[in-house]
Order: C-alpha cells, then structure tokens, then sequence
C-alpha cells in the first residue's frame, strides 16, 4: 500500500508560489489512523496575501478572451486526466473511499474544466431596441469578482472542480479553502492549474489554495474586505446560515449547498430489481458520506417486507477494508467523530423500535469503520428520519397511501434530492411534480451530472453548481442603454 511521508510540510498554495508556515497540521488515514502528511496551516497573512494577488489578477484574467480561458480550462480537463491515478490515490488515502470511487470522482470533477470550458465562449447576452422606441438596450454579464471557495471533505475533487471551473470560465480569480481533513487532493489540484497557468502565461494569483484549521478566522476575516465579492460553500446547513450572516455586510453573493435528508420513495407497482439497483446507488454511493445519499427509504407496506429482505441482502455485500485492498467496496468513516454520530443515530432508532436487520456495531481495530446497516419499521418521529446521517445506514419506513408516502417525503426542512420510483406513468408523474426538491431522480439514482444545475432548496440552500446555470453564479449583469 503507497504512503505519502513528507519530510517536509505541503505548503499552502499562494498563486504560483508554494509557502509553508511555522505550524502544521496532521492528515489522518482514516483507515489506519496514521498520519499521511503534515500541511501548513495558514494564518491571516496568508489567505490576506492570496487575496492581494487575487485582485489585480482578476482584472487582467477578465480581459483575456472567452477562447483563452476556454482554452485553459480544457488543458487542465486534460492534465486531471494524465494524473488521474495520483489523484485517486491520494484522495483514497486522506477521504477512505475504495479507489475505484475515487477513479470515478476524478472522471466526475474533470469533466466540470470541459464543461465550463465550453460554457466560456456562451456567456448569455442579448441586445434590441427598446419597446418605448427611445433607444437600445445591450444586456450584458461581467466577472463579479474575487471568489472564495469553501469545499467539503467528502467529495475532495470534485466539489472543488464544479466551483474552481465555472469562476475561471468568468473570470474569477478564486481562494480556495479545502477541508481541513482532505487537503491534499486540492493541494495536487493546485498544482496541476498552476503548471498550466503558467504555460499559458496567466496571471499569478488567479488560484490559491489555504489550508487552514482556522475556518472561522479565514471566512470573516476574507468576508469582512470588500475586495472579497463572492462566496460559495458546500457543507453544513447550520455553517451555511453563519456564512450568510457573515456576507451581509458587504452583501457579498452567495451560493449554498447544504445539508440534505433525501427521500427514495418507492411505489406497490415499482420494479423490485431496478429499485434495489438504485437503492444501492443512492445509499452506497461514497460510503453513504454524500448530501445526496438516500436518507430514507419511504416504501408502501404491500412490498415492505420483500423489499426489506432484498436490500440487507444487498448491503451484506459491501465488504470494508483499506480503499486500497482489492474486494473493498466499504472504506471507513471520514473521522472516529463522525462514525460514532452515525452509531447514536442508530442506536437511538433501535431503542425506539426500529428493526436492526444487518450491521449496527462498531467492529474491533484500528480505523474508523461502520459496516453497512440496515433499519426497518423505524417510527416516523425517530430522529435518525430527521437529521443526515451521512453514513452506511439505510432506514425503512411504511406508507399506505401515495398521498401519504408523498407528505412522508415532503415531512423536511431539507429540499436537495429527491428519489421516486414507479413503472406506472401516473404515479411517475405525481412524484417528479410533488416531490420538494431542487433535484428530483425518478426511476434512477445517477443524478448528479455536470451539465445539469446541482442545488436544493429549503434549508437545503440555494445557487446551482453544473449546467448552463452555473456559471451565472460568478456574472454580474450589466445593462447598457443606448440612444
């Protein structure tokens, strides 16, 4: 198994330049508890320098044509995918997931460059006369300035790539803040835009990279300068509703994707055989640790049992291991915190009558392991049915009515994703239509794709990351009046 010993920290990313800092912080393998790499953690000094650097680089990169930047963006598409391997591989050692996921995470993040890189040279725009007859109007978008990105831990790549493309593709200049438990996938991704930026004779200080464990420091410090003009996160409800309030000052853009509790709704007429593919799909996906993650499977009563006993059958088969080991199709929880949150949901669910069918115990030994578990006939007021669980755990719970099955669903604050499944064209209908979620899967579980806008709704946030949407997250409009 490849290690990454650093005698030397991995330093924060200023521009071109790589600085390291009087103190460090400690990468964790989440499988083996050991330390991959010490990071530097920046201060005030560094993320202020990224800024001053991101400025006058943003008012050159917005200068340069809608080709150039397509052009730059393609190239890194391309560069991702001649690293690939580097990249699973790191982020399999800092994040836990099996390296075939991670190989899947880079083909997903890279393809965010090609997109935007299309989406560059189509920035919308229009012009006509005005209705009055008194002049013309141009409709145009400008850059809205410097950026600051906060990315999750669980999709290290990829959550990244989906902010970093569409601001390039603008204009933006962009200060990235990875998870303090994932840096090092962001930090190759530095590296790897800064060798093409360079190539292409951008400007020093359109990408940075501030790894840091002083988030709360970094976000108002950076949001308190007006120079800051945006900011888009991923993470947390409760972290994005203190981000907002930090924004308001300087009224400062914002995009959030937060926190998620999605319901796999699952009609009496559905196909058994697709739905226990999908079910695997949208609970499996990533260990669980995903915003988009079945939280709830809502099934009617008349299959509830056959479809209870197909799907531990099913989640019997994720075998955990180092996501290294050939055979793992379950790595470990991301922290020993995070795991043992996942297990008091469980444990909590259990003691107020749910039905533990496989999994449910923390196994023995190093790493921070949680098997693949099943809940069935959990009570609807159980508080496993009403937080993200974020973990391997699939809950069951029973309607007997689709009028009640769809309330069940609806029964959140939450609004990101949606899941409903029916072989009737009614019933299909009835769930895309009533179903409150700014992304709604029916019949399929793959719904995440870069050219369709990803975002919630509810306490689920609000912008939209991927598809032509995207990239208005990063444009100001402008309105030109003419005689």
């Amino acid at each position: 198994m490849t290690s990454l010993p650093c005698a030397v920290p991995l330093g924060v990313r200023l521009g071109f330049a790589e600085v390291t800092t009087a103190t460090t912080f400690d990468v964790i393998d989440p499988a083996t508890e050991k330390v991959l790499a010490a990071v530097s953690d920046a201060t005030s000094t560094e993320w202020n320098a990224a800024l001053d650097k991101a400025v006058p680089a943003g008012e050159i990169w917005a200068k340069a044509t809608p080709r150039d930047r397509s052009e730059v963006l393609r190239r890194i598409f391309d560069r991702i995918h001649e690293r690939a391997s580097d990249f699973a591989e790191v982020m399999t050692l800092e994040m836990g997931k099996p390296v075939a996921e991670a190989k899947g995470e880079v083909a997903y993040g890279a393809e965010y460059f090609r997109w935007f890189a299309e989406e560059a040279v189509r920035i919308p725009g229009r012009a006509g006369t005005a209705p009055a007859g008194i002049g013309s109007m141009i409709i145009t978008r400008t850059p809205v300035g410097p950026v600051l990105a906060i990315t999750p831990w669980n999709f290290p790549l990829a959550m990244a790539t989906r902010k970093i493309a569409p601001a390039l593709a603008a204009g933006c200049p962009v200060i990235v803040k990875p998870a303090q438990e994932t840096p090092l996938t962001m930090l190759l991704l530095g590296e790897v835009i800064t060798e093409v930026l360079q190539e292409a004779d951008a400007p020093d200080g359109l990408v940075s990279i501030i790894p840091t464990t002083k988030s709360a420091d970094l976000s108002a410090e950076l949001m308190a300068d007006p120079r800051l003009r945006k900011v888009t996160f991923t993470g947390s409800t409760a972290v994005g509703r203190h981000l907002v309030r930090q924004s308001a000052d300087n009224l400062l853009r914002t995009s959030m994707e937060l926190g998620g509790n999605a319901p796999f709704v699952v009609a009496a007429d559905a196909d058994l055989d697709l739905v226990l593919t999908c079910a695997a799909q949208a609970k499996m996906r990533n260990g669980g640790e995903a915003c988009i993650a079945a939280n709830r499977f809502l099934v009617d009563e008349s299959i509830a049992e056959e479809f209870t006993e197909r799907l531990t059958e099913v989640m019997a088969s994720f075998s955990t291991g180092h996501g290294l080991d050939d055979g793992t199709k379950l790595g470990p929880i991301i922290t020993a915190k995070q795991r043992d949150s996942i297990h008091a949901l469980v444990t909590d669910a259990i003691d107020n009558g749910a039905t533990l069918t496989i999994g449910g115990e923390i196994p023995p030994g190093p790493g921070f392991f949680y098997p693949a578990t099943v809940l069935a006939n959990v009570p609807h007021d159980t508080k496993i049915l009403h937080e993200e669980i974020f973990g391997p755990v699939a809950t069951i719970a029973t309607f007997s009515t689709l009028d009640e099955g769809i309330a069940l669903a609806n029964n959140t604050p939450f609004g990101l994703a949606a899941y409903g499944f029916s072989e009737n064209v009614h019933t299909a209908t009835r769930l895309a239509n009533e179903l409150q979620a700014g992304m709604v899967g029916i019949n399929r579980a793959a719904i995440s794709d870069p050219a369709a806008p990803f975002g919630g709704i509810k306490q689920s946030g609000f912008g939209r990351e991927g598809g032509t949407e995207g990239i208005e997250e990063y444009l100001d409009v402008k309105y030109i009046a003419l005689p």
